[in-house]
């Protein structure tokens, strides 16, 4: 029995009818994991320390690059590295910051954008 490679399945299910692709991914999204009961560690550990870049950093906050930025420049989103001219974002900071965003839109009683 030989073993397929992610990338040869992806090619062929590109090749397959759309109605059995749905077919397919029906049945994966039904039977394809009901035996694993996931935490939030073994889905999402892998970007524990990670980084973003400002565009993926902005996306994951929900908020535009202006707003993002003005975020930057005064001091409450800080870059963990930087590789050129570009700056990275830790994901663990970032999560901390959308928290609190989200705790001071809760108490406001309004949508930070």
């Amino acid at each position: 029995m030989s073993t397929m490679t992610a990338e040869e399945l992806f090619q062929d299910l590109k090749t397959m009818p759309v109605n059995e692709r749905v077919r397919f991914f029906t049945l994966l999204a039904i039977d394809g994991f009901r035996d694993q009961n996931l935490n939030h560690e073994q889905v999402f550990g892998h970007l524990v320390s990670d980084e973003f870049t400002a565009q993926e950093a902005a996306e994951y906050l929900e908020i535009s690059m202006s707003t993002f930025r003005r975020y930057v420049h005064d001091g409450k989103v800080n870059p963990s590295s930087a590789l050129g001219r570009n700056q990275l974002f830790s994901t663990r900071d970032l999560k901390t910051f959308k928290r609190a965003l989200k705790d001071v839109t809760r108490r406001s009683g309004r949508v930070a954008r």
